[in-house]
């Protein structure tokens, strides 16, 4: 893949209407987005189903009370893994909460969800004034808003680190070595590792079991049994699976799939 193709100026967008404005997508399951960028910071997270967003650097899973806020010029894909209702936000430099160019994944706030739900709904009389009134409450919760843990992993960009996630992101419960994955790339075991560890922050071991982790939470998220997933990601019973969860998350899944911010 291209990673340069969305700085380029054809791909860059004219100025918003309005400095901070929202819209919602209706995505129908295995629905993409394809890869795309905005001059705008977005914020994205999902009303009902749950959302894959990949970056050339990470991919986060949006069920519940999740969103991610993407930064400027960051191209990006969207993965409707079931029937998804979305809310996006844009922002204006000028209008953003944040001045970094990374991705952060948030927790959504009852009070935030109710308020971007309101900017959607913008068909009232004087939407301006409307906007005018819930723009700085917006922002000011975006900013309180505490981190979402458990539904992101980053992606490495070596090309023989990339042929072993991309193949993990299709089958995460897959339990080669990094020694056999070495035969089948091309490289050392050594190399491997060195090359996981500066290029995500993580052993592979700790990058397999985070993927698992993120794919357990898109599952819980549609409703998939623990029993079920636990199986599906190469676990022998359910509470091996819980004890990693609860050991890497801090919580059960099933209380992480009820935690909601205030």
């Amino acid at each position: 893949m291209d990673q340069t193709w969305w700085h380029r100026p054809e791909f860059q967008q004219r100025k918003l209407s309005r400095p901070v404005i929202a819209s919602s997508y209706k995505y129908e399951a295995a629905n993409r987005e394809p890869w795309h960028s905005h001059d705008q910071a977005q914020f994205v997270f999902t009303v009902r189903g749950v959302l894959r967003v990949m970056t050339p650097i990470g991919m986060w899973t949006l069920g519940p009370h999740r969103g991610l806020w993407i930064a400027p010029r960051i191209g990006h894909e969207l993965i409707a893994t079931g029937e998804v209702l979305m809310h996006s936000v844009y922002f204006e430099p000028e209008a953003s909460p944040w001045p970094e160019s990374e991705c952060r994944a948030l927790m959504v706030s009852s009070l935030l969800r109710e308020l971007v739900a309101a900017m959607v709904d913008d068909k009232r009389n004087d939407p301006d004034r409307r906007y005018a009134l819930i723009t700085p409450l917006l922002l000011a919760e975006m900013r309180d808003s505490r981190e979402a843990l458990g539904g992101g992993l980053p992606l490495p960009l070596d090309r023989r680190l990339r042929q072993i996630c991309d193949f993990l992101l299709t089958e995460p419960a897959n339990g080669y070595s990094l020694t056999m994955w070495g035969e089948r790339v091309g490289a050392s075991e050594r190399t491997l590792a060195r090359l996981f560890r500066e290029e995500t922050g993580l052993t592979f071991g700790q990058w397999r079991q985070q993927l698992r982790i993120v794919e357990a939470v898109s599952k819980l998220a549609q409703g998939v049994p623990v029993a079920a997933i636990a199986s599906e990601l190469g676990y022998t019973n359910s509470s091996a699976f819980i004890t990693m969860f609860r050991k890497t998350i801090g919580e059960t899944p099933q209380r992480y799939l009820k935690s909601e911010p205030a």
